[in-house]
């Protein structure tokens, strides 16, 4: 079953409610960062294809390779598959993103069909195709598809951003930060963009892109 999907800013503000009365870290840290940002996206090829782009780079070089493969015009699957390896590797992937992005091509996933799956399966879906992990798959589910109840655990900005929240010793390991993440339900794609968010303010830096 599908559950709550995450359409409008009314819909992050509600949740973000939710957290701040839930715990009041949450809330203090809402004063520092203001309205929560909907951080909506299109689904299908081309956001999955920017999600592989965003794996382990920062996110200026990740926006600056995605100028690039915009102006190759190989965001649509079609052109992508007929770029050579070398102008894919020229607009700065790697040659095992440029692997992971032929996967993508080749994996003729239904994208329509991703819409009416559970979380569970749907990050399962996902994660079958070269190259997609969980972090990318969570992404997806919450930018993408609007899932108001699915965290990304494994976001170095998000274990960070907790860490500094609530005062840990030490950054949560992936393992850690899910168990932890479970006591937000049913809103924690929110307490993920308000983690975001309060990283923003604590480092100056992006955390997401």
């Amino acid at each position: 079953m599908v559950g709550r999907i995450i359409e409008t800013p009314e819909d992050v503000a509600e949740g973000a409610a939710h957290l701040a009365a839930l715990d009041p870290r949450f809330a203090r840290a809402m004063e520092l960062t203001g309205p929560l940002p909907l951080r909506r996206r299109p689904d299908g090829f081309e956001t999955l294809l920017s999600a592989i782009v965003s794996q382990q780079v920062s996110t200026a070089a990740a926006a600056a390779i995605w100028r690039r493969i915009e102006a190759l015009g190989a965001q649509e699957p079609a052109a992508l598959a007929a770029a050579s390896d070398e102008d894919l590797r020229g607009c700065g992937l790697s040659r095992q993103k440029v692997a992971y992005a032929r996967a993508i091509v080749a994996s003729g996933i239904d994208f329509d069909s991703l819409r009416r799956m559970p979380d569970a399966d749907l990050v399962a879906e996902l994660t079958r195709i070269k190259g997609i992990g969980i972090w990318t798959a969570e992404i997806y589910a919450m930018f993408s598809l609007g899932r108001a109840d699915v965290f990304a655990p494994g976001d170095l900005a998000l274990q960070e951003s907790a860490a500094r929240l609530f005062g840990l010793e030490s950054r949560p390991r992936e393992k850690a930060l899910r168990e932890m993440s479970l006591a937000w339900s049913p809103w924690r794609a929110v307490a993920a963009r308000l983690l975001w968010a309060y990283y923003r303010v604590e480092t100056s830096r992006e955390g997401v892109r």
